[in-house]
């Protein structure tokens, strides 16, 4: 597959999913609502409807200058990330590095979506209860730029008490895993997992052809010096055209013949 179309399918369908799901559960879930994925008594996987006006995973940046700056700040990391996709691409980069950079431009993408436009276009999901509505543009809970972002998807693996013994945190009660995240933050994990965890790959992509194309190359180039070197059928059925001097000779052989 072209590293292009690679790029844009992995980018198209993030964001598609990423999306539908987020007004699937705006619209259709009051606020921490929450159901069990794999079915009742799975409490593990859950769809837990909330929003946070930050990071990724629940982080935030206090104050609504902190979320502005957020916003901001997207935008220009996005626009970044989108010049240097559109390079590697160009350049022939390794593919698991391209969809590494193209998975966490989408995820980036994805959560942009919400911090600029879903203030504008949605109304407050009321915490007593209540359902979201899509509204006329200005209407909505925030404006443009101060959207918050839904999140949804919820895993506490394992819960209890650390051992006395254990300096600090000794008695006290964990649960893993406790963030609350959306697709767009797991499109951006994959990304980091990718590149992390293929960094020989990543290394070898840099600056170089992937090692399949550049064999392709070197046997392309050997055949089409092989073909210039082969001499042509004509050229093997052609017989070397005797001298002058043997066509003399010849000349001189045949009239002493008719002489006798």
């Amino acid at each position: 597959m072209k590293r292009g179309i690679l790029a844009s399918l992995l980018l198209i369908v993030v964001l598609v999913a990423d999306q539908w799901l987020k007004i699937w559960v705006k619209l259709n879930m009051q606020m921490g609502q929450h159901f069990n994925i794999f079915g009742e008594g799975q409490d593990w996987g859950q769809i837990y409807f909330t929003e946070n006006p930050g990071m990724a995973f629940g982080l935030e940046l206090g104050g609504e200058y902190g979320k502005l700056l957020l916003t901001s700040f997207r935008l220009v990391a996005v626009s970044i990330m989108s010049v240097y996709l559109y390079q590697i691409i160009k350049k022939k980069k390794g593919r698991t590095l391209i969809s590494s950079v193209s998975f966490i431009l989408a995820g980036a993408l994805g959560n942009i979506l919400d911090s600029v436009f879903y203030g504008a276009f949605f109304t407050e999901s009321p915490i007593h209860g209540g359902l979201a509505e899509v509204t006329a543009y200005g209407e909505g809970y925030a404006p443009l730029l101060y959207g918050r972002v839904v999140d949804m998807f919820y895993f506490p693996l394992l819960e209890g008490d650390y051992p006395a013994w254990i300096p600090f945190v000794g008695g006290k009660h964990f649960l893993f895993f406790q963030p609350i995240f959306n697709l767009a933050d797991a499109s951006i994990s994959l990304g980091v997992f990718l590149i992390i965890f293929c960094y020989q790959d990543f290394m070898e992509t840099v600056g170089n052809l992937p090692k399949e194309e550049e064999k392709a190359v070197k046997e392309e180039a050997i055949a089409s010096v092989e073909e210039q070197e082969e001499p042509t059928i004509s050229e093997e059925k052609e017989e070397p055209k005797p001298s002058v001097e043997e066509q003399i000779g010849l000349e001189i052989d045949l009239e002493e013949e008719d002489d006798d």
